[in-house]
């Protein structure tokens, strides 16, 4: 796997909050962290785009519990919870997206009510690789409208993890990215390639 000049890297929403001892963590996410920061560091490296989406919720946000939503409080914005995970290194120039920041609408995917995908056209992007959390709701999300708004999707396999609110969550979800055509590929397949 070699990366090209239309290629960006999308980390989605490595933020305290879900991670361990967060309010919404979700299991062995803080294992992500180094694994993503490697990625980061071929995509600076080529000079290639990087993107980071964050929830970014108001203190009333609907998919909270208390709205009538599914989920306990979490990412509200300027919170701690809300901030980027330690230790995950952006580079200087990383291209922040804010997503779900009205309170009465959820955005589970980084294009959701976001200008996500005029940003990657602008620059010509044509392939993503997309890793960070969860696999079963943000990352799913945000590789199917990935496929639905014309990119090329590739699943960094090692660099994401699941809530699995019921067994099997993962299993479906990355059955239904490879069922609509996401290549799925990790380290070693860079690794192979230097």
């Amino acid at each position: 796997m070699r990366l090209r000049d239309a290629d960006a890297l999308i980390v989605l929403d490595v933020q305290r909050d879900f991670l361990p001892g967060g309010s919404l963590a979700v299991r062995d996410s803080i294992s992500v962290v180094p694994v993503l920061n490697r990625y980061i560091h071929r995509f600076t490296r080529a000079e290639l785009l990087v993107i980071a989406s964050r929830d970014w919720h108001p203190p009333d946000h609907c998919s909270f519990e208390a709205q009538g939503g599914p989920w306990p409080p979490h990412c509200v914005r300027d919170t701690p919870g809300a901030e980027f995970a330690p230790g995950l290194v952006l580079p200087d120039d990383v291209v922040i997206v804010s997503k779900a920041t009205h309170s009465d609408a959820d955005a589970y995917s980084a294009f959701d009510g976001t200008k996500l995908a005029v940003l990657l056209r602008a620059q010509s992007v044509r392939r993503l690789f997309v890793g960070g959390l969860a696999t079963d709701y943000c990352v799913l999300a945000t590789v199917t409208d990935g496929l639905d708004t014309g990119f090329e999707v590739v699943l960094l396999r090692d660099a994401v993890r699941a809530v699995g609110i019921e067994p099997g969550d993962e299993a479906k979800a990355l059955d239904q990215m490879r069922a609509a055509g996401v290549t799925f590929i990790d380290l070693a397949a860079f690794d192979a390639a230097d």
